[in-house]
């Protein structure tokens, strides 16, 4: 029997490279990050769906972690129609002011992304993971922070056979009155689903966060939902003024045992 066990493990993580290429799409090249280990594999395959704030030296560091636990990750720049990243000249983050300005300037990029146009790109996330040589056969994980979190939900709706675990956190807007809410995709998924809300989050409410659950178990998806008490908004962008710590190592211990569970991990190579 093959060997599914994780190809490491949190203490004793790989070397990673990362590289900036273009994925092409159906309407033409989007940029994207792609963190691998820097031996081995293949490794199993992870499209990692960025927050509103886009590619930078953060998400590499979240994706390089990953990929130092045996995985291929892929974070596409989302908003590539809008240009390459920074989409936006990021101010300081961790400055709450700041972050009001630079949300002035990415709202129209944001509504420039319409749910039409992030399934229309999903294909190309995938087909770009089966064709590289570093990544093994088989589905992937889809993994999303804050508005990344309804684009993963969509990846994997989209594409139920070629995705095998969902995690979101901190997502936003997972319940609209939209007919195709992300909540209301959950009937069209085929893989398990890990749910981590944020505390107080103004754009998941309580009462949005308990129709999740009950959309999650209506569909009969195997899920788990989670609230992180006292957890902000963002609670994983250590660039921000939401960053905490204690609640960023949970939601890795979360996601690692999803991923070692649901992902296909080769035998590790000896000698």
């Amino acid at each position: 029997m093959a060997d599914l066990s994780p190809q490491t493990s949190p203490e004793t993580p790989l070397e990673t490279t990362a590289a900036t290429l273009d994925v092409p799409t159906a309407d033409g090249a989007a940029d994207a990050l792609f963190v691998t280990p820097a031996t081995g594999g293949p490794h199993p395959g992870v499209v990692m769906f960025m927050d509103a704030f886009g590619l930078r030296p953060r998400l590499e560091e979240m994706a390089s972690r990953l990929a130092g636990q045996g995985y291929a990750v892929l974070v596409p720049n989302v908003f590539w129609r809008s240009g390459r990243a920074p989409v936006v000249e990021l101010p300081d983050l961790s400055d709450p002011l700041a972050r009001g300005t630079v949300f002035e300037r990415l709202g129209p990029v944001m509504k420039a992304l319409t749910p039409e146009l992030a399934t229309r790109d999903a294909d190309a996330w995938l087909d770009f993971l089966a064709r590289d040589e570093r990544v093994a056969d088989g589905p992937v994980g889809a993994l999303g922070y804050c508005m990344g979190g309804a684009l993963a939900i969509r990846l994997a709706a989209h594409a139920p056979e070629r995705v095998a675990a969902v995690a979101t956190f901190h997502a936003g807007r997972l319940v609209t009155d939209a007919p195709d809410s992300p909540h209301r995709l959950f009937g069209r998924l085929g893989c398990e689903v890990y749910v981590a809300h944020a505390d107080h989050d103004h754009s998941m409410s309580p009462e949005h966060q308990q129709v999740v659950g009950e959309a999650l178990a209506s569909a009969g998806v195997e899920h788990r939902t989670e609230l992180y008490e006292g957890a902000a908004h963002g609670f994983t962008m250590a660039d921000t003024a939401a960053y905490d710590d204690a609640a960023t190592e949970r939601h890795w211990e979360a996601l690692l045992d999803l991923f070692a569970r649901r992902l296909p991990q080769p035998a590790r190579q000896s000698g």
